[in-house]
């Protein structure tokens, strides 16, 4: 990989910025980097690609709303598990969807929302924010790379003029 420290500098250093504005805003981190992984699994590039990882992640979230709302409505736990089934069908299906061709998206969201038990306020903004987060990495390392590409020649000639 050729660009490994500046993907690892904006990385390293937007991670902790989110977990800075996370603990200040109360806010879940891991959802909002579940949701800056599913930016980067996905094909999509730029604005486009915080798209998808929003209609995917955003999808999982209401299908396992489905499944949490379908099955409270029951004693016992087979409705559940069919609704489960229903809904990881229906999942993969979506998948024939562009913006919804993600299948994995759809998968984190639904378990981010099964493991914060449908709490839909603690679930959105670090999810929203993850995929921002995502693509805020993508640009600072096309900056860095930029400025890198530009600049270490430079220096690289000067030391070696004053050797």
């Amino acid at each position: 990989m050729e660009h490994r420290w500046q993907i690892a500098l904006s990385a390293g250093l937007l991670a902790a910025i989110w977990a800075g504005v996370a603990d200040t805003f109360h806010l879940v981190t891991w959802i909002g980097f579940l949701a800056c992984s599913t930016f980067f699994a996905q094909s999509k590039v730029g604005f486009q690609g915080v798209l998808m990882t929003w209609f995917t992640n955003l999808s999982g979230v209401f299908w396992a709303w489905i499944v949490i709302a379908g099955g409270s409505y029951f004693d016992g736990p087979i409705v559940g598990y069919l609704l489960t089934g229903v809904v990881t069908t229906m999942m993969c299906l979506q998948a024939s969807y562009q913006k919804l061709a993600f299948i994995p998206g759809a998968f984190i969201g639904c378990c981010i929302t099964f493991a914060l038990s449908g709490d839909i306020a603690a679930i959105l903004p670090p999810m929203i924010i993850g995929a921002l987060l995502g693509y805020g990495m993508t640009l600072l390392t096309g900056q860095m790379i930029a400025f890198t590409t530009k600049t270490l020649p430079a220096i690289k000639l000067r030391l070696a003029k004053q050797q």
